[in-house]
Protein backbone atom coordinates (compact mmCIF):
# COMPACT_ATOMS: atom_id res chain seq x y z
CA UNK A 1 0.00 0.00 0.00
CA UNK A 2 1.54 3.44 -0.75
CA UNK A 3 1.87 6.02 2.24
CA UNK A 4 -0.29 8.39 2.17
CA UNK A 5 2.12 11.29 3.30
CA UNK A 6 4.14 10.43 0.08
CA UNK A 7 1.45 10.07 -2.27
CA UNK A 8 -0.47 13.74 -0.45
CA UNK A 9 3.29 15.03 -1.59
CA UNK A 10 2.88 14.04 -4.73
CA UNK A 11 -0.39 15.69 -5.47
CA UNK A 12 -0.64 18.08 -3.29
CA UNK A 13 3.14 19.64 -1.83
CA UNK A 14 1.56 23.25 -1.33
CA UNK A 15 -0.58 21.55 1.85
CA UNK A 16 2.29 20.68 3.16
CA UNK A 17 4.39 23.77 2.86
CA UNK A 18 1.01 25.47 4.66
CA UNK A 19 1.01 22.08 7.32
CA UNK A 20 4.63 23.05 8.24
CA UNK A 21 4.36 26.73 8.54
CA UNK A 22 1.19 26.97 10.92
CA UNK A 23 3.08 24.25 12.77
CA UNK A 24 5.47 26.19 12.99
CA UNK A 25 3.88 28.87 14.22
CA UNK A 26 1.76 27.29 16.52
CA UNK A 27 5.21 25.44 18.29
CA UNK A 28 7.18 29.11 19.21
CA UNK A 29 3.51 30.42 20.40
CA UNK A 30 3.34 27.05 22.84
CA UNK A 31 7.40 27.74 23.84
CA UNK A 32 6.99 31.50 23.99
CA UNK A 33 3.46 31.96 25.77
CA UNK A 34 2.16 34.75 25.88
CA UNK A 35 3.52 36.12 22.72
CA UNK A 36 2.64 39.60 21.08
CA UNK A 37 2.46 39.34 16.84
CA UNK A 38 5.29 41.53 16.55
CA UNK A 39 7.61 39.34 18.86
CA UNK A 40 6.39 36.00 17.03
CA UNK A 41 7.28 37.70 13.34
CA UNK A 42 10.67 38.24 14.75
CA UNK A 43 11.19 35.04 15.61
CA UNK A 44 10.30 33.43 12.94
CA UNK A 45 11.91 35.59 10.39
CA UNK A 46 8.76 36.35 8.73
CA UNK A 47 6.05 39.63 7.87
CA UNK A 48 3.91 40.47 10.63
CA UNK A 49 1.17 40.33 8.03
CA UNK A 50 1.63 37.05 6.96
CA UNK A 51 1.57 35.85 10.87
CA UNK A 52 -2.11 37.74 11.07
CA UNK A 53 -3.55 35.72 8.45
CA UNK A 54 -2.10 32.74 9.86
CA UNK A 55 -2.82 33.38 13.63
CA UNK A 56 -6.09 34.47 12.75
CA UNK A 57 -6.83 30.87 10.57
CA UNK A 58 -5.52 29.22 13.78
CA UNK A 59 -7.72 30.97 16.39
CA UNK A 60 -10.75 30.64 14.26
CA UNK A 61 -9.24 26.59 13.92
CA UNK A 62 -9.45 27.02 17.82
CA UNK A 63 -5.61 25.92 18.46
CA UNK A 64 -4.93 29.16 20.12
CA UNK A 65 -6.57 32.47 22.33
CA UNK A 66 -5.94 35.87 21.81
CA UNK A 67 -5.77 37.68 24.83
CA UNK A 68 -4.52 41.39 25.83
CA UNK A 69 -1.17 40.10 27.20
CA UNK A 70 -0.56 37.98 24.12
CA UNK A 71 -1.40 34.63 22.69
CA UNK A 72 -1.55 31.21 23.66
CA UNK A 73 -1.80 27.79 22.49
CA UNK A 74 -5.20 25.94 23.44
CA UNK A 75 -5.37 22.31 24.91
CA UNK A 76 -6.79 21.11 21.39
CA UNK A 77 -3.29 23.76 19.88
CA UNK A 78 -1.42 21.76 22.14
CA UNK A 79 -2.82 18.04 20.80
CA UNK A 80 -2.65 19.05 17.52
CA UNK A 81 1.51 19.82 17.98
CA UNK A 82 1.69 16.36 19.27
CA UNK A 83 -0.16 14.57 16.89
CA UNK A 84 1.83 16.63 14.21
CA UNK A 85 5.05 15.66 15.29
CA UNK A 86 5.36 12.05 13.25
CA UNK A 87 4.18 13.84 10.54
CA UNK A 88 6.71 16.24 10.77
CA UNK A 89 9.46 13.65 10.92
CA UNK A 90 7.99 11.71 8.07
CA UNK A 91 7.97 14.79 5.97
CA UNK A 92 11.14 16.14 7.13
CA UNK A 93 12.96 12.79 6.92
CA UNK A 94 13.77 12.58 10.41
CA UNK A 95 13.38 9.13 10.95
CA UNK A 96 15.63 8.35 7.75
CA UNK A 97 17.89 10.56 9.24
CA UNK A 98 18.11 8.90 12.81
CA UNK A 99 18.44 5.27 11.08
CA UNK A 100 21.68 6.66 9.21
CA UNK A 101 22.70 8.33 12.31
CA UNK A 102 22.45 5.13 14.80
CA UNK A 103 24.18 3.34 12.33
CA UNK A 104 27.00 5.94 11.77
CA UNK A 105 27.68 6.43 15.22
CA UNK A 106 27.34 2.78 16.40
CA UNK A 107 25.06 3.75 19.34
CA UNK A 108 21.81 2.19 20.23
CA UNK A 109 19.45 4.76 19.39
CA UNK A 110 19.35 8.48 18.61
CA UNK A 111 16.50 10.82 18.83
CA UNK A 112 16.52 14.12 16.20
CA UNK A 113 14.55 17.06 16.41
CA UNK A 114 13.73 19.23 13.70
CA UNK A 115 15.83 22.21 12.82
CA UNK A 116 19.23 23.18 14.11
CA UNK A 117 19.85 24.75 17.47
CA UNK A 118 22.76 26.88 16.45
CA UNK A 119 19.99 29.71 14.65
CA UNK A 120 16.74 28.86 16.52
CA UNK A 121 16.58 28.84 20.03
CA UNK A 122 13.79 26.83 19.85
CA UNK A 123 15.33 23.80 18.73
CA UNK A 124 16.98 24.07 22.39
CA UNK A 125 13.97 23.70 23.85
CA UNK A 126 12.23 21.05 21.91
CA UNK A 127 15.24 18.79 22.56
CA UNK A 128 14.98 19.22 26.07
CA UNK A 129 11.10 18.32 26.19
CA UNK A 130 12.13 15.61 24.38
CA UNK A 131 14.33 14.45 26.40
CA UNK A 132 12.32 15.06 29.24
CA UNK A 133 9.40 12.72 27.81
CA UNK A 134 12.26 10.16 27.32
CA UNK A 135 13.40 9.84 30.53
CA UNK A 136 10.36 9.62 32.14
CA UNK A 137 10.18 6.42 30.12
CA UNK A 138 12.86 5.23 31.98
CA UNK A 139 12.38 6.19 35.23
CA UNK A 140 11.40 3.37 37.53
CA UNK A 141 10.97 2.86 41.59
CA UNK A 142 14.37 3.50 43.23
CA UNK A 143 15.84 4.47 40.10
CA UNK A 144 19.26 7.21 40.77
CA UNK A 145 19.53 10.02 37.99
CA UNK A 146 22.79 11.66 37.42
CA UNK A 147 22.53 15.17 35.58
CA UNK A 148 25.54 17.50 34.91
CA UNK A 149 25.54 21.56 34.39
CA UNK A 150 25.01 23.50 30.72
CA UNK A 151 22.26 24.89 29.02
CA UNK A 152 21.14 22.21 27.29
CA UNK A 153 20.68 19.91 29.97
CA UNK A 154 18.73 23.00 32.12
CA UNK A 155 16.28 23.14 29.56
CA UNK A 156 15.85 19.06 30.11
CA UNK A 157 14.60 19.91 33.96
CA UNK A 158 12.89 22.97 32.82
CA UNK A 159 10.85 20.99 29.95
CA UNK A 160 9.88 18.18 32.41
CA UNK A 161 6.31 17.75 33.29
CA UNK A 162 4.89 18.17 36.50
CA UNK A 163 4.36 14.67 38.08
CA UNK A 164 5.32 11.69 39.24
CA UNK A 165 6.39 8.78 37.80
CA UNK A 166 8.17 6.13 40.34
CA UNK A 167 8.35 6.10 44.16
CA UNK A 168 11.68 6.89 45.59
CA UNK A 169 13.62 8.68 42.94
CA UNK A 170 16.37 10.62 43.57
CA UNK A 171 18.21 13.06 41.03
CA UNK A 172 22.24 13.98 41.69
CA UNK A 173 24.70 15.94 40.07
CA UNK A 174 27.15 13.60 37.95
CA UNK A 175 30.42 15.72 39.31
CA UNK A 176 30.74 18.62 41.04
CA UNK A 177 31.20 22.38 39.90
CA UNK A 178 30.19 26.02 41.26
CA UNK A 179 29.74 28.67 38.56
CA UNK A 180 28.22 32.44 37.80
CA UNK A 181 25.28 31.04 35.97
CA UNK A 182 23.28 29.17 38.74
CA UNK A 183 20.08 27.91 36.61
CA UNK A 184 22.71 26.28 34.71
CA UNK A 185 24.44 24.47 37.61
CA UNK A 186 24.19 20.65 38.19
CA UNK A 187 22.79 21.45 41.66
CA UNK A 188 20.42 23.67 40.75
CA UNK A 189 18.89 21.17 37.60
CA UNK A 190 19.30 18.40 39.86
CA UNK A 191 17.26 19.86 42.77
CA UNK A 192 14.38 21.29 39.92
CA UNK A 193 14.48 17.76 38.19
CA UNK A 194 13.81 15.73 41.60
CA UNK A 195 10.92 18.56 42.32
CA UNK A 196 9.47 18.41 38.79
CA UNK A 197 8.95 14.18 39.27
CA UNK A 198 7.69 14.78 43.18
CA UNK A 199 11.65 12.36 44.23
CA UNK A 200 14.64 13.60 46.68
CA UNK A 201 17.41 15.31 45.50
CA UNK A 202 21.44 15.91 47.05
CA UNK A 203 23.95 18.53 45.90
CA UNK A 204 27.82 18.60 45.25
CA UNK A 205 28.74 21.97 46.20
CA UNK A 206 32.35 21.93 44.40
CA UNK A 207 34.45 24.27 42.39
CA UNK A 208 35.67 23.18 39.36
CA UNK A 209 39.48 22.09 38.88
CA UNK A 210 40.48 22.01 42.10
CA UNK A 211 44.21 20.62 43.32
CA UNK A 212 45.20 17.62 44.57
CA UNK A 213 45.54 18.66 47.99
CA UNK A 214 42.11 20.09 47.88
CA UNK A 215 40.57 17.17 46.43
CA UNK A 216 41.73 15.25 49.22
CA UNK A 217 40.68 16.77 52.17
CA UNK A 218 37.08 17.17 49.98
CA UNK A 219 36.48 13.71 49.87
CA UNK A 220 37.23 12.60 53.64
CA UNK A 221 34.00 14.94 54.36
CA UNK A 222 31.24 12.43 55.20
CA UNK A 223 28.53 14.34 52.96
CA UNK A 224 30.75 14.45 49.62
CA UNK A 225 31.50 11.01 50.68
CA UNK A 226 27.62 9.96 50.60
CA UNK A 227 26.96 11.84 47.61
CA UNK A 228 29.95 10.00 45.79
CA UNK A 229 28.28 6.50 46.63
CA UNK A 230 25.07 7.57 45.35
CA UNK A 231 26.67 9.04 41.77
CA UNK A 232 28.30 4.97 41.96
CA UNK A 233 24.91 3.40 41.78
CA UNK A 234 23.33 5.31 40.01
CA UNK A 235 21.34 3.89 37.40
CA UNK A 236 20.45 6.62 34.54
CA UNK A 237 22.73 9.50 33.23
CA UNK A 238 21.53 12.90 31.58
CA UNK A 239 24.06 14.54 30.46
CA UNK A 240 25.09 17.74 27.93
CA UNK A 241 28.15 17.05 25.28
CA UNK A 242 30.48 20.13 25.10
CA UNK A 243 32.86 21.66 22.65
CA UNK A 244 36.20 21.09 23.97
CA UNK A 245 37.63 24.90 23.41
CA UNK A 246 34.37 26.36 24.27
CA UNK A 247 33.82 24.03 27.82
CA UNK A 248 37.76 25.03 28.70
CA UNK A 249 37.22 28.66 28.19
CA UNK A 250 33.59 28.33 30.43
CA UNK A 251 35.55 26.36 33.05
CA UNK A 252 38.35 28.99 33.07
CA UNK A 253 41.16 27.19 32.63
CA UNK A 254 44.50 29.12 31.71
CA UNK A 255 44.73 30.05 28.12
CA UNK A 256 47.95 27.60 28.01
CA UNK A 257 46.06 24.89 28.80
CA UNK A 258 42.80 25.74 25.91
CA UNK A 259 45.76 25.99 23.74
CA UNK A 260 47.44 22.60 25.01
CA UNK A 261 44.51 20.91 24.38
CA UNK A 262 43.20 22.04 21.02
CA UNK A 263 46.65 21.31 19.60
CA UNK A 264 46.25 18.09 21.51
CA UNK A 265 43.36 17.46 18.98
CA UNK A 266 40.46 17.36 21.95
CA UNK A 267 37.40 18.55 20.52
CA UNK A 268 34.55 17.08 23.30
CA UNK A 269 34.24 17.50 26.79
CA UNK A 270 31.73 15.72 28.61
CA UNK A 271 31.54 15.25 32.82
CA UNK A 272 35.09 17.25 33.27
CA UNK A 273 36.67 14.52 30.73
CA UNK A 274 38.21 15.96 27.36
CA UNK A 275 38.62 13.87 23.92
CA UNK A 276 39.64 14.10 20.90
CA UNK A 277 37.46 12.91 17.61
CA UNK A 278 37.93 8.83 18.28
CA UNK A 279 37.38 9.26 22.12
CA UNK A 280 40.36 9.03 23.26
CA UNK A 281 40.92 11.01 26.78
CA UNK A 282 43.24 13.89 26.29
CA UNK A 283 42.79 15.45 29.47
CA UNK A 284 40.74 15.23 32.96
CA UNK A 285 40.29 18.04 35.02
CA UNK A 286 40.41 17.22 39.17
CA UNK A 287 36.99 17.43 40.03
CA UNK A 288 34.54 15.62 42.76
CA UNK A 289 32.19 13.25 40.55
CA UNK A 290 31.43 10.88 37.79
CA UNK A 291 34.52 8.68 36.79
CA UNK A 292 35.26 6.95 32.67
CA UNK A 293 34.59 3.37 34.40
CA UNK A 294 31.42 4.39 36.49
CA UNK A 295 30.51 5.88 33.01
CA UNK A 296 30.58 2.33 31.65
CA UNK A 297 28.35 0.41 34.32
CA UNK A 298 25.70 3.01 34.21
CA UNK A 299 22.33 0.56 32.92
CA UNK A 300 20.71 4.10 30.86
CA UNK A 301 23.01 6.75 29.27
CA UNK A 302 21.74 9.28 27.51
CA UNK A 303 23.86 12.37 25.71
CA UNK A 304 22.06 15.59 24.45
CA UNK A 305 23.94 18.21 22.00
CA UNK A 306 22.69 20.10 19.24
CA UNK A 307 24.19 22.50 16.69
CA UNK A 308 26.63 21.96 13.50
CA UNK A 309 28.91 23.12 15.97
CA UNK A 310 28.66 19.93 18.72
CA UNK A 311 28.78 17.69 15.49
CA UNK A 312 32.35 16.59 15.92
CA UNK A 313 31.84 16.34 19.89
CA UNK A 314 28.83 13.90 19.31
CA UNK A 315 31.23 11.79 17.34
CA UNK A 316 33.89 11.81 19.83
CA UNK A 317 31.72 10.92 23.08
CA UNK A 318 29.12 8.44 21.06
CA UNK A 319 32.63 5.83 20.66
CA UNK A 320 32.70 5.88 24.57
CA UNK A 321 30.25 3.10 24.68
CA UNK A 322 27.40 1.51 22.10
CA UNK A 323 24.91 0.97 24.70
CA UNK A 324 23.53 4.91 25.03
CA UNK A 325 21.24 6.89 23.51
CA UNK A 326 22.45 10.08 21.83
CA UNK A 327 19.50 13.00 21.93
CA UNK A 328 20.34 15.78 18.94
CA UNK A 329 19.13 17.95 16.35
CA UNK A 330 18.77 17.96 12.72
CA UNK A 331 21.71 20.38 12.09
CA UNK A 332 23.91 18.55 14.26
CA UNK A 333 22.96 15.04 12.72
CA UNK A 334 22.92 16.34 8.79
CA UNK A 335 26.79 17.51 9.72
CA UNK A 336 28.06 14.30 11.38
CA UNK A 337 26.83 12.53 8.43
CA UNK A 338 28.58 15.60 5.90
CA UNK A 339 31.92 14.53 8.57
CA UNK A 340 31.77 11.14 7.75
CA UNK A 341 31.14 11.26 3.91
CA UNK A 342 34.19 13.01 3.45
CA UNK A 343 36.44 11.08 5.30
CA UNK A 344 35.29 8.03 3.31
CA UNK A 345 36.37 10.47 0.37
Amino acid sequence: MVDLIDLEKKIVPEIFEIMEKRYNILRNIYYNQPIGRRALANELHIGERIVRTEVNILKRQELLNIESMGMYVTEDGIMVLEELKDVMHKLKGISELERKLESLLKVRKTIIVPGNSDENGLVLKDMGKTTSIYLRKLIKEGSIIGVTGGTTIAHVAEEMPFGKVADNVLVTPARGGLGKDVETQSNSIAAKLAKKLNGSYRLLNMPDNIDKETLDAVLKISDVREVIQLIEKMNILVFGIGRADIMAERRQLSQEKIEELVKSGSVAEAFGHYFDIEGKEVWESLTVGLSLQSFQKIDEVIGVAGGENKAEAIISIASLRKNMTIITDEGAAKKIIKIAKEATK
